[in-house]
């Protein structure tokens, strides 16, 4: 069967479900969901109040049917996010304006768990990407490059995933975990021209971090960023195709995400 290409799929979903054929077929390969569900369990930033879903109506009404509706609360960022570059750059795109393109693409999975796990505070540096581009060739124009820390194991414990449980302003400084060094991020942005970056922790920088470098290195640079992501162990290290659509928010700095990866038969 012909494989119809990613970008095109997104108009195409109602014809090809009529016509019996399942979204591995159309996809063209396996469907990993990359999103952790949001709930009251979901992690957001210490200073941030988490998800709260609210029941307008649940159950059988007057008229005898049952009906469910619910508002919900959120910061734009927790859970599995995207951060426009709008978040550390004044005049860069915010999460309305961020192109199609830049959200569908070809994506590769560089992991360094075997480092990260033993060290709260590590922060993945050019020489574990170099190493990667040895072994899977170099990283493409336009990529979205997925960072595995092993984190998302330890979802939704706040301690075990964030180095902390406590919430509040006073929090922030007690967060360890994983991030991109900013020395890698300034490599990724000039070197390797790339797209976005994604990262299975609460940040693209780590806890420890202060100045938030990263994000602002690869924001002033349009590269978008995606956080808190999920089932990374199961992605090949190359030849995997991602769709990232966030919330459309005008305007906004950033989003609750459901984020995808295809991986080609």
């Amino acid at each position: 069967m012909k494989r119809i290409g990613v970008g095109l799929v997104i108009g195409l979903l109602p014809g090809l479900t009529a016509l019996g054929e399942s979204p591995q077929d159309w996809l063209g390969g396996q469907i990993v969901d990359l999103t952790h569900a949001f709930d009251e369990q979901s992690i957001y930033w210490p200073t941030e109040d988490g998800f709260k879903k609210h029941t307008e109506f649940e159950g059988f009404n007057e008229k005898g049917y049952f009906y469910s509706a619910y508002t919900m609360e959120a910061a734009e960022h927790g859970g599995t996010h995207i951060d426009a570059p709008k978040h550390f750059a004044q005049g860069k795109w915010a999460t309305d304006e961020i192109p199609l393109e830049r959200l569908i693409g070809e994506a590769l999975v560089i992991d360094v768990s075997e480092k990260s796990t033993s060290d709260r505070d590590y922060q993945i540096l050019p020489v574990d990407v170099m190493e990667w581009e040895a072994l899977h060739g170099e990283i493409r124009p336009g990529a979205i490059v997925l960072f595995r820390t092993g984190y998302a194991d330890h979802w939704p414990d706040r301690k075990r995933y964030m180095g902390t449980a406590d919430l509040g302003a006073e929090a922030v400084s007690q967060l360890h975990f994983p991030g991109i060094h900013p020395e890698t991020a300034n490599w990724l942005a000039n070197q390797r021209n790339v797209g976005a970056v994604g990262i299975d922790t609460a940040s693209i920088d780590y806890g420890q971090s202060t100045l938030f470098m990263t994000h602002r290195i690869l924001f002033e640079k349009n590269i978008l960023g995606f956080e808190n992501l999920a089932n990374l162990e199961g992605l090949p290290a190359r030849g995997v195709k991602v769709i990232a659509l966030p919330m459309k928010i005008r305007g906004g700095s950033g989003g609750p995400l459901r984020i995808i990866a295809v991986i080609p038969d």
